[in-house]
């Protein structure tokens, strides 16, 4: 196993001792080895409160929004949309982080040492949160080896969602995560459900700590049992209807009535069987349906007996541990395209993969390999895309009367001017596509993040946006369309590309305007010709031209703005002379103007 997880079998047991000794001193961490590796465990809580801190009616799953501070990462880059959690975990890591962060950041510090946060039960949502804090501790040091920095947790429950999950493998820390799951344990898939269902009768996890307990009400028990395998029928049932492209009308229906959980799986997924075989899962969607599939009683199973095994299963890691660890079977199922709908494979057998559940993996696996069809579909049109960038880079240069790229294109007067327009639209086609596969999810999750296309898109942006920009306000959309920068009016094919650049390059949101900036000239031109502007309006257009001219000479002195559109005949220039001799926007952009004439 060790070469399927870039683990030791040794490593992981030592670190389900300490997840399991963490979870007896509360608030408290579990620390151990001084040399490599180190392994911190993360307690949990037994306390429902902590699950689910607030009114469970109002927030059933107990749902918050990442704090985007400590966790930049965790959004979609091109929409900025956070990555949800579960707020009772959140808090409890925030607190543990106060107390005990200076701690963490010393032992991560070390880049000679492994170090592996660890968690059992609900401590495994602590152990993932440290972990990817971690990770950005390292990648705002902007170093660019991996740190050994490794998560390990046992029947931990879903805590994070599918922006989540989409962030960790854009960032490629997927592989740091390895959760192992028992068939049965129950407590992994608890969280599928609604609080106010569920919330009570976690007080009763505890006392299944004893092998020989006997629960105080069966029929709650088992109630407690179906209705979590219910909710995550509900949210396995609508994730493979997704994958399919399918419509279940009644499923539609019932999903109006009731609320699904917004967790997903995120890492590496091992599941012990019961004959110590070990399947390993990183798909999520896969991971999501055999949470469910494997949790399915067999024919003449009693539900109060499978019921109380789901609770027990969830003490049971060390002996499932020495089994899977002894076993050298191990099924990684990587190629989900191809699993045979019947199969004699007794690990398979064991999970409860019919043929319904191995449909379903099937599709899990078509819909991985239609992104990475689409990626190659997408680099098939790369050249054309740099070929059309480099004829825009020769109309750039061909500028003429002192009017530049931006003044040239908006006054179209030539036939240079018409085949520009052609090429416009035509990487604007390519780009839409591109960007709507990426909404869709449709392409690898890497995509976004890779050098290659980040560098691409942005030369696309600085190249095609000015003159996007320069039709916009030569056809006067903004008398009905309003300001180009104005929610809904700038195309999504640059908002995203700037947003590329802004993450992998860790830049504050927003900053990279250098494509965009004619926009904002355009507005205050219109603005200053307004002369029933109230005191109040001008003096918030003088600030608003003073930001711009900073940026302007911050954008020229990093070569991001190219010479041309300080000529002296560019709506630029022409604007700036309209400004009163007492603004400072003026000298600062005539500074650039004159800079540019002496060149």
């Amino acid at each position: 196993m060790d070469g399927n997880l870039g683990i030791q079998k040794e490593v992981i047991k030592d670190a389900y001792f300490v997840s399991r000794k963490a979870g007896e001193k509360p608030g408290e961490l579990e620390i151990t080895g001084s040399s490599s590796p180190v392994i911190v465990g993360f307690p949990g809580s037994r306390s429902p409160e902590d699950w689910f801190p607030e009114d469970s009616k109002a927030n059933p799953f107990g749902k918050t929004k990442i704090d985007l501070e400590k966790f930049p990462s965790l959004r979609r880059i091109g929409n900025g949309v956070p990555a949800t959690v579960n707020r009772g975990f959140m808090a409890r890591f925030e607190r543990i982080l106060q107390k005990s962060g200076q701690t963490i950041r010393n032992e991560a510090a070390d880049e000679k040492k492994q170090i592996i946060f660890t968690g059992h039960s609900s401590g495994g949502p602590i152990a993932i949160y440290a972990t990817v804090w971690s990770l950005e501790e390292h990648r705002k040091s902007k170093k660019k080896e991996t740190p050994p920095v490794f998560c390990l947790t046992f029947g931990s429950p879903l805590t994070t969602d599918h922006i989540f999950g989409h962030a960790i493998r854009r960032e490629g820390w997927s592989d740091n995560f390895v959760h192992f799951v028992t068939k049965l344990d129950i407590i992994p898939r608890v969280l599928l459900a609604p609080a106010p269902s569920t919330g009570e009768l976690l007080k009763e996890v505890a006392s299944f700590i004893d092998p020989d307990r006997e629960p105080d009400s069966i029929g709650d028990l088992t109630s407690f049992f179906v209705n979590v395998r219910k909710h995550a029928s509900c949210v396995a049932n609508h994730a493979a209807c997704a994958l399919t492209g399918s419509k279940n009308t009644l499923f539609d229906t019932m999903s109006k009535f009731i609320k699904l959980s917004p967790y997903r799986p995120c890492g590496k997924y091992v599941f012990c069987t019961e004959t110590g075989a070990s399947v390993v899962l990183e798909n999520p969607d896969a991971v999501l349906q055999l949470l469910f599939y494997s949790l399915q009683n067999k024919p003449k199973t009693e539900l109060q007996k499978i019921a109380v095994a789901s609770l027990r299963a969830h003490w049971a890691y060390e002996d499932a541990l020495d089994k899977s660890l002894a076993t050298p079977i191990v099924v990684c199922l990587d190629n989900l395209r191809e699993l045979p709908l019947s199969s004699d494979r007794a690990a398979l057998i064991d999970l409860n993969l019919c043929a319904s559940a191995r449909l379903c993996l099937r599709a899990a696996g078509e819909s991985e390999k239609k992104k990475l069809d689409n990626l190659e579909k997408i680099k098939a049109k790369k050249d054309d895309i740099e070929k059309a960038l480099g004829k825009l880079e020769e109309y750039r240069t061909a500028r003429r009367d002192d009017v530049g790229y931006y003044d040239a294109f908006k006054l179209y007067e030539k036939t240079e001017d018409l085949k520009a327009n052609v090429v416009r639209l035509e990487l604007a086609a390519i780009w839409d596509e591109i960007i709507e596969m990426i909404r869709q999810e449709e392409l690898p999750e890497k995509f976004e993040a890779e050098e290659t296309w980040v560098k691409l898109g942005t030369r696309f942006r600085r190249l095609v946006e000015p003159i996007d920009i320069a039709n916009y306000y030569r056809h006067s959309r903004q008398d009905t369309g309003g300001p180009y920068m104005k929610k809904g009016s700038r195309p999504s094919r640059y908002k995203y590309t700037q947003g590329w650049r802004e993450h992998a390059e860790q830049l504050e949101n927003g900053s990279c305007g250098e494509s965009c900036f004619w926009a904002e000239v355009e507005e205050l031109n219109l603005a200053f010709a307004d002369n029933k502007l109230s005191n109040e309006q001008t003096a918030s257009n003088k600030q608003t031209a003073l930001k711009l001219a900073e940026k302007l000479e911050d954008w020229h002195g990093k070569g991001e703005v190219e010479e041309d559109a300080f000529l002296k005949e560019t709506t630029l220039a022409k604007w700036c002379q309209t400004l009163p001799n007492n603004y400072e926007a003026k000298y600062r952009i005539q500074g650039l103007i004159v800079s540019q004439k002496e060149s």
